[in-house]
């Protein structure tokens, strides 16, 4: 998030450090796109994919996710959930667990990222915490990656922070 790289390049550093850190099957990184969920980054060799994979975000475990603003974790059979969406072109179809996060940027959801594991797999809460953290620094990036190098080169990080006001106090 700190070198100069590509949107995409960053994603795919993202998805790399997300299955090292899980030692999952599978990373997904979906991004909001008007109504549809849109794959951005992922780990497996299906370069093809990318972009192209597409549903509403009314549709599937990761729709829910994004509709709802909450981790989901399925430790088996997640294919069989109701709210499952099947691909087809996809290996994920018939992985058995699936944790998945909102992305969220400003407050807003922007995407969701899929972990998942071809065997059967009891998250832990240390996954589910990563996981949850990775989705909501993505949506940092993403609002970062709207801004102008001029912008960020001109940016006064002090006034920012003192122009706020003063924390509110611990209890």
């Amino acid at each position: 998030m700190v070198r100069d790289m590509s949107l995409p390049e960053v994603l795919q550093g993202v998805v790399s450090l997300v299955v090292e850190f899980t030692q999952c099957d599978s990373c997904l990184i979906y991004l909001l796109a008007n109504d549809e969920l849109v794959l951005c980054a992922s780990n497996t060799p299906h370069p093809s994919t990318i972009g192209k994979v597409r549903m509403r975000s009314t549709e599937g475990l990761t729709g829910w996710v994004a509709r709802e603003r909450r981790l989901l974790a399925i430790s088996r059979e997640a294919y069989r959930d109701q709210r499952f969406k099947t691909f087809g072109e996809l290996p994920e179809d018939s992985f058995e667990a699936f944790l998945s996060a909102p992305v969220i940027a400003r407050n807003r959801v922007v995407g969701v990222i899929n972990v998942q594991h071809r065997l059967p797999h009891q998250h832990t809460g240390g996954e589910m915490e990563v996981i949850t953290t990775v989705g909501e620094q993505i949506g940092c990036v993403l609002v970062l990656a709207r801004m102008t190098p001029a912008a960020l080169e001109l940016a006064d990080h002090v006034e920012l922070v003192l122009s706020a006001g003063p924390a509110p106090a611990k209890q």
